[in-house]
């Protein structure tokens, strides 16, 4: 398979399509019928009618993975205060987010300004 087939199996259907899949399930069309109609892979038809009898629906559920130590809040204050004093040590923001109520190590404060750079 190639390169770009395998970025484009990757994409997600727009919520509306999804729902007339659904739709077109209920009124009792089968997947092959579905999939010729709307020019989606049968597999993609089967996948989300799956999706829509386990969870009761079509949208896009949040996907699985940590939560971020620091809050959006927290990262624009860290931000902010490197923006005051751009030589601020990482010891000295980590003191910063304590005060702030959100308490992280050194190496997610400085991980936070990598990414927001």
């Amino acid at each position: 398979m190639s390169e770009q087939m395998r970025i484009m199996r990757s994409k997600e259907l727009p919520e509306e399509l999804r729902d007339r899949i659904v739709a077109r399930h209920r009124s009792g069309q089968g997947y092959k019928k579905i999939s010729a109609a709307l020019k989606v892979p049968k597999s993609t038809v089967a996948s989300i009618i799956l999706k829509w009898k386990t969870f009761g629906t079509t949208r896009t559920l949040p996907r699985a993975g940590r939560p971020a130590k620091l809050s959006y809040r927290g990262r624009r204050a860290l931000v902010r205060e490197v923006k005051k004093n751009p030589k601020i040590t990482v010891a000295e923001l980590q003191r910063c987010s304590r005060e702030m109520g959100e308490s992280c190590r050194k190496s997610v404060a400085s991980q936070q300004l990598r990414d927001c750079s």
